[in-house]
């Protein structure tokens, strides 16, 4: 039986069975690294010799529970993830490819440095991923032990934040950390995702109690830093459950989602929901609720704007991705596009 101190629980021993329930040279284990076509696993909670294999062909991410081939040499099969946070990947050439960051989370924290002028389009941008995931976001206002005007920081993320829970914290001084702790409790695991620069390192060794990640300083003129965590890393917490730690990102893509735009922007679609026509386009018609809000002052004009410029992308996203099943489709029909085909890439 995988271990439940690695966080394995009913839905993915259910999946597993689903498959077949294979098993080879102890796993079912855990992914907790990835580097250049490898997979470390942990087959139990205090694993020291972790198995590395290729994982060449498999989608695979930090988090996932595996099962390696009889020769010790790949990954053979990848249980189905019971949530992962997933952007469109940034990398040049991709085009509509997934980039899975974490898989089987509980919690994801969202963090921010109260140093930096609040991003709220970042943030609305990340909750729209950290909803799509399946597990819960938090957000993480870090460096309060040398930011100032602390309090209209956080007002200005929380008027986007959706109602999700915010927590001022310190990975220098332990402040606002008990918290976040706590949402481990029971070996559940939480992944951080933020820009570079934020304090996710430091907060991250001060939650696992040691020194794991490299830590740098900022810039002063904008309080940008390097990537100081270099690769997506599953770490066990001090007092039980798991940390995942990824690299800072800049590009907040989004992927398909499925209700996390209207999650993220709750409070518009409210409004969307009392306007006088069900096809409104929130223009110029008579009795729209959400210009009647903007005019009022009662909703930012910059957040309405938001929520369409997502919408838009995610509409040609779905567009992009039928477009290609579409030319995958033909092509295993035996029927190459023409080149005036408009599907053609």
């Amino acid at each position: 039986m995988p271990d439940v101190l690695l966080g394995w629980d009913e839905h993915l021993d259910a999946a597993w069975q689903d498959i077949g329930g294979p098993d080879a040279h102890g796993t079912p284990g855990r992914v907790s690294r990835i580097d250049r076509g490898w997979s470390t696993i942990l087959r139990h909670a205090t694993d020291v010799e972790p198995l590395r294999v290729r994982n060449i062909g498999a989608d695979v991410a930090v988090g996932d529970w595996v099962v390696v081939d009889e020769a010790i040499e790949r990954v053979a099969h990848v249980i189905s993830r019971r949530s992962a946070f997933v952007r469109r990947a940034s990398h040049e050439g991709d085009r509509a490819e997934a980039d899975v960051l974490a898989a089987n989370i509980d919690v994801v924290f969202l963090v921010h440095a109260l140093t930096a002028p609040p991003n709220q389009r970042r943030l609305e941008r990340e909750l729209v991923l950290a909803f799509d995931s399946g597990a819960q976001p938090q957000i993480v206002l870090t460096k309060s032990d040398v930011a100032d005007g602390i309090e209209a920081t956080v007002a200005e993320l929380q008027a986007v934040a959706a109602g999700v829970p915010a927590h001022i914290a310190s990975g220098i001084t332990g402040v606002g950390l008990e918290p976040i702790r706590a949402a481990a409790e029971g070996g559940r695991t939480l992944a951080f995702f933020g820009a570079s620069g934020v304090g996710k390192s430091t907060l991250v060794n001060s939650l696992i109690g040691r020194q794991e990640m490299a830590t740098s300083e900022v810039r002063e003129h904008d309080q940008r830093g390097r990537h100081t965590t270099v690769a997506t890393q599953l770490l066990p917490l001090a007092n039980g459950g798991w940390l995942i730690d990824t690299p800072g990102f800049r590009a907040v893509s989004l992927w398909l989602s499925g209700r996390g735009i209207e999650r993220a922007f709750l409070d518009v679609f409210d409004l969307m929901d009392d306007c006088r026509f069900r096809d409104c386009k929130h223009d110029q018609e008579p009795g729209c609720a959400v210009r009647a809000a903007i005019s009022a002052g009662e909703l930012d004009p910059l957040r309405f704007a938001s929520l369409r410029r997502l919408v838009a992308e995610e509409a040609a996203l779905e567009e992009e991705q039928a477009r290609r099943e579409r030319i995958a489709d033909r092509r295993k029909s035996g029927r190459e596009p023409l080149d005036d085909d408009p599907d053609v890439e």
